[in-house]
């Protein structure tokens, strides 16, 4: 049970024993002892046919009571080993899945925001199928077929030296074959993993744009890209399955058959001489499957074995890749200022998005980022964020740069509500409280203050939101994710268009709540220009073409007649 060299993929080995060392090794123990039930039951074929030869009565009496006997141990052993390795496998997965997601959940929003979703899915459904099969329960095969093999090659030497030689070198030919194909299969194993990779990603981004296929008349060519995906990946299964039959074909079936047959014809002809009893044929030519499968079945099973080892070394990488970086801790309090300097970012090489970007925003005051749609605000409140470090300048709060700031700390300082909600399939009060426990007063609070009253009073906090929120309207699962971010009470709260999915009656209370909140620092995207709400931001932020464009307080950015003032009256025009 070697482990990977890779010290990524060590840990992921060790999960399968820790605190299952007990049930692996009694099931280790059990699969020992019932290996030796095929040598004693075809040492009792052999018994009864000599038996028959010698026509004694007494001794077939002998003989069927030690049967008895012999087939009631060997079913309460089996039902042993087998609750004792249902119960390490099932306990291995389950811990083995544990830490891939609990190595996953650490890692930043930066980091994830650079992968795709697609391999997860796949590491964690299908490739996980392969390692409960081809590495959990193959050790034990392997370890019953490898007794099985020198155990039946034992006893053949005890009743004919000379058969036993003659079966050891007729099981050079499946030997030889199951060498020679098994690292195929292995390599084959791998590209289905992949391909299955490939499926799964595509799959989810045609189930996450359905609206866009069915508004857009697109099934056809929807229907196109699954169904080229679909055929790669069958296909590939598809010469996956077809050499794993050829394997069995001619190790299992030919080579056996030819074994077999060799050994009985051999047999026959020592019994007639009177070297060995018919019963000893018997027993040789019933042994010869236990030795003709272990040598078919060992390599393609090391193998499979080996290829899924690989599959784990692949989950160790995924987890490992883009893992969250060590940084200086951020305390939970914005003391001075989150200070840009002269940033410069852009999601494709030469493609800016934000150009030379300055801006001082100061703890305990509010602002309000404006612009037409793909100036940039989006992207400036995900760099915020730590989504991306790839950006030229300086981003600095209360002095540390966010490139070297640990993204958990910042996690605790900053609250994002964005314009794609997410929620769980569960309760409203869950969603709202992510699972944890907050005092009833404050969760009513919060959820005041996002506009859910009302539709408490209809549903319940017990109502199941639906998958992603599908039980909800947007309006409701905007409030929602508004709540949540209040709950949470961090010092810095960002607002990217968290109102435009409300009404207007409704967005202006919960924009009104926010601002009424005391000691936050708040920097909200809106595109309502509302003259009541504007009034009372610090100052208003206004981005042209990525670029800090004009900035002021409302009064004097209105005076200005410039750019804002162009977009104020275009908006409530």
């Amino acid at each position: 049970m070697k482990a990977s060299g890779n010290p990524a993929a060590r840990q992921y080995f060790r999960a399968f024993y820790q605190g299952n060392r007990l049930r692996f090794a009694l099931a280790l123990l059990l699969t020992a002892v019932t290996f030796s039930e095929n040598l004693i039951g075809s040492w009792l074929l052999g018994e009864v046919l000599d038996v028959i030869a010698a026509g004694d009565l007494a001794w077939l009496r002998r003989t069927l009571t030690f049967t008895a006997v012999f087939v009631a141990a060997a079913f309460l052993l089996n039902t042993a080993m087998y609750r004792a390795k249902s119960g390490f496998v099932y306990r291995a997965l389950e811990q083995y899945k544990a830490l891939a997601f609990r190595n996953l959940s650490e890692k930043s929003i930066s980091a994830f925001s650079r992968e795709r979703t697609g391999r997860y899915l796949s590491v964690l459904t299908n490739d996980v199928g392969s390692v409960e099969e081809n590495y959990l329960k193959r050790s034990f095969l392997l370890l019953h077929a490898v007794l099985l093999f020198f155990g039946s090659l034992a006893m053949m030497f005890w009743y004919s030296p000379f058969l036993a030689m003659a079966t050891i070198l007729l099981t050079a030919l499946p030997l030889g074959a199951s060498l020679l194909m098994g690292g195929e299969l292995a390599a084959r194993e791998k590209a289905v993993s992949g391909k299955n990779e490939t499926f799964v990603s595509r799959l989810k981004d045609l189930l996450s744009g359905f609206s866009v296929i069915k508004s857009f008349k697109a099934e056809g060519e929807a229907v196109g890209l699954f169904d080229e995906a679909n055929r790669d990946l069958e296909d590939c299964k598809r010469r996956r399955c077809w050499w794993e039959y050829l394997l069995t074909a001619v190790s299992q079936n030919l080579c056996s058959e030819i074994l077999q047959f060799g050994i009985f014809f051999l047999g026959a002809f020592l019994a007639i001489r009177g070297d060995i009893t018919a019963g000893t044929v018997l027993i040789f030519v019933n042994l010869c499957n236990f030795v003709i499968q272990p040598v078919t079945v060992i390599p393609q099973y090391w193998a499979s074995r080996k290829a899924a080892a690989g599959l784990i070394e692949k989950l160790a990488e995924v987890t490992e890749e883009n893992a969250g970086r060590a940084g200086r801790a951020i305390e939970p309090v914005l003391r001075e200022a989150i200070a840009l300097e002269h940033v410069t970012f852009g999601y494709e090489p030469d493609q800016p998005v934000l150009r030379d970007v300055s801006l001082r925003l100061e703890a305990g005051k509010t602002y309000a980022l404006v612009g037409v749609s793909g100036s940039g605000k989006s992207t400036l409140l995900n760099l915020l964020m730590g989504a991306h470090d790839g950006y030229a300048g300086s981003i600095t709060i209360d002095g540390t740069e966010l490139r070297e700031a640990d993204p958990d700390s910042l996690y605790d300082l900053i609250s994002l509500i964005g314009q794609g909600v997410f929620l769980f399939d569960d309760t409203i009060r869950r969603n709202i409280t992510m699972f944890r426990d907050f005092p009833e007063e404050e969760v009513s609070r919060a959820a005041e203050r996002a506009g859910l009253t009302e539709l408490l009073a209809q549903r319940g906090e017990d109502y199941r939101c639906g998958e992603n929120g599908s039980g909800l309207s947007g309006g409701e699962r905007q409030r929602v994710s508004i709540a949540r971010a209040l709950l949470r009470g961090t010092p810095v709260l960002l607002l990217d268009e968290a109102t435009a999915s409300l009404d207007n009656r409704t967005a202006f209370a919960v924009t009104d709540a926010i601002l009424r909140l005391d000691g936050l620092t708040r920097l909200v995207v809106t595109h309502r220009l509302e003259e009541a709400l504007l009034e009372r931001y610090d100052e208003l932020i206004v981005l042209r073409d990525g670029a800090v464009w004009e900035r002021g307080r409302f009064p004097d950015l209105m005076e200005r007649r410039g750019y804002f003032y162009s977009l104020y009256h275009m908006s409530n025009g």
